[in-house]
C-alpha cells in the first residue's frame, strides 16, 4: 500500500461528507482520548490513531417550532437525520478501505449503557478535539456557525489525516438555555451539568408525548452559536 499525503486523504474525505448534505467535518486525533473509549477496545480499535467527525445541520424550521418539549415532527427529523449520518459513515469507512486502511463507524445514535446513557463514545468529545465547536452550558457541541443544531458521527480510522486542535471560543455571556431547560439541569458552569435531572427529563418526554426516544430539543432552540449572538 503506497500512502497517499494526508491533506489528499482529508480532502478527499471533507468532498464527500460534504457532497451528502454535512456542514461540519474534521479530524481528531484520537491518542488524547483513548480512556474515553471503554467501550471500543482492543488491538484492532487501538491502532485508530484518528476520528473523523461529521456533523448534519438540523432544520431550522422544525427546532423553531418547539416551546418547552419535544415535537412529533422534531422526533421524525431527529430519526432521519441519525440514519443519514450513519449512511454517510458506511461510505467514509467504503472510500478509507478502497484506499487499503482500515475504519469503523460509529453508531450516531446507539445507547450502549442505558444507566448512564451513553454510547461506545462521545461524539462531540471527538468534534471538539477536532476543532468544531466547544462542550456547551447545555453539555452539547456548540459551533459558532449553527450552535447546537447539528448532528454528529464519527468514523475511527488509521488513514493518516491532519488534525484539528480545540478552539478557545467559549459560550461567553450567552446564558439563554439556562433559562429555558426544563429539567433546570443546566448551570453557569459546564461542568456542572446536571444529568440525573436532564436524564428524568428526558424520560418524561419520552412517556408524555409518546416519542419513544429520550429527546428534547429545547436547549438545541435556545442555543443559536456566537455568530448568532444578538447580545
Amino acid at each position: 500500500m503506497t500512502a497517499k499525503d494526508p491533506q489528499k486523504n482529508y480532502l478527499q474525505l471533507k468532498s464527500l461528507c460534504e457532497s451528502n448534505g454535512t456542514s461540519i467535518f474534521g479530524v481528531a486525533d484520537l491518542k488524547q482520548l483513548r480512556g474515553e473509549i471503554p467501550f471500543l477496545q482492543g488491538e484492532v480499535v487501538s491502532s485508530l490513531d484518528y476520528g473523523i467527525s461529521a456533523g448534519f445541520r438540523l432544520s431550522d424550521c422544525i427546532i423553531d417550532q418547539i416551546i418547552d418539549r419535544p415535537t412529533q415532527l422534531y422526533f421524525h427529523h431527529y430519526k432521519q437525520v441519525n440514519y443519514l449520518l450513519d449512511r454517510l459513515a458506511l461510505l467514509v469507512t467504503h472510500c478509507i478501505q478502497e484506499e487499503g486502511y482500515n475504519a469503523l463507524p460509529v453508531p450516531a445514535s446507539q445507547v450502549i449503557d442505558r444507566d448512564r446513557q451513553t454510547g461506545h463514545l462521545s461524539h462531540k468529545k471527538v468534534a471538539v478535539h477536532a476543532g468544531l465547536g466547544w462542550l456547551g452550558r447545555n453539555n452539547l457541541l456548540v459551533t459558532p456557525e449553527y450552535g447546537a443544531r447539528v448532528r454528529l458521527v464519527t468514523v475511527l480510522t488509521n488513514m493518516e489525516l491532519p488534525t484539528g486542535t480545540p478552539v478557545e471560543t467559549g459560550c461567553g455571556q450567552c446564558r439563554d438555555c439556562i433559562e429555558v431547560c426544563p429539567a433546570d439541569a443546566i448551570k453557569e458552569k459546564a461542568e456542572d451539568f446536571d444529568h440525573l435531572a436532564c436524564f428524568k427529563q428526558l424520560d418524561d418526554f419520552r412517556k408524555t408525548c409518546h416519542i419513544g426516544h429520550h429527546i428534547c430539543g429545547v436547549c438545541v432552540k435556545a442555543c443559536k452559536g456566537t455568530a448568532n449572538l444578538t447580545h
